[in-house]
């Protein structure tokens, strides 16, 4: 596997954490290509703890977000502070409420949200040398922030999302599930995954779009 990839997670769980069927998409399609790849995520304790039965916040809990997201990685997992943009060709970020939560404050600040710095740190390598950046789902919000103003990306055609991105100077492209919406220039690629899925294979489909493309652009 000469091609490699780093995957940014945000906890375990899609209330609290990275979408656990996102992120093993991307890791399965990324395998099926032969491109290697290693999961990253921020050694921070996490926002709140949610009960994924009730949807509940879990009172006095608290988990740390590297630990969780080692439970998707099967342990192969490092902190984020240890990426380093040289040695892979793309990154990408799957989705979840913990982007909102953990990655950032977008779910409690909307379009005033700050991104967290460790990952803005790691990501200056992946802009400055413009290797391709996959978002999806909801991670999409972050770009105005995390990179620039004036960038494409879809997270659907959800409206209050949308608009927090046109407030945060970023360009939303209306988008159905199973596409992807690519911005050339700036080499991000976007797909709108549980943001409009109902279906595991609905998802499943623009998320293989957004990685077969990472993986033309790493060419």
């Amino acid at each position: 596997m000469t091609k490699q990839v780093a995957v940014i997670l945000a906890g375990c769980g899609v209330y609290d954490g990275s979408e656990i069927y996102e992120t093993t998409l991307t890791l399965l399609r990324l395998d099926q290509l032969g491109i290697g790849y290693r999961c990253f995520a921020p050694d921070i304790e996490q926002h709140h703890v949610v009960n994924h039965l009730t949807q509940e916040v879990v009172e006095g809990e608290q988990r740390n977000v590297l630990l969780e997201s080692a439970r998707l990685a099967r342990g192969e997992i490092s902190p984020l502070e240890e990426l380093d943009a040289d040695k892979f060709d793309a990154v990408i970020v799957p989705g979840g409420f913990g982007v909102a939560k953990n990655l950032s404050d977008f779910a409690s600040a909307g379009d005033s949200m700050q991104v967290l710095d460790a990952l803005k740190v790691a990501l200056v390598g992946f802009r400055e040398e413009a290797k391709p950046i996959g978002l999806m789902c909801i991670s999409p919000v972050l770009v105005p922030r995390l990179l620039d103003e004036g960038i494409a990306v879809t997270v659907g055609n959800d409206p209050a999302v949308s608009g927090a991105i046109s407030a945060m100077g970023g360009l939303h492209r209306s988008c159905g599930v199973e596409d992807i919406v690519v911005d050339l220039e700036h080499r991000v690629v976007t797909t709108p995954a549980y943001m409009l899925a109902t279906r595991i294979s609905e998802a499943a489909t623009g998320i293989f779009k957004l990685v077969d493309r990472i993986a033309e652009m790493m060419d």
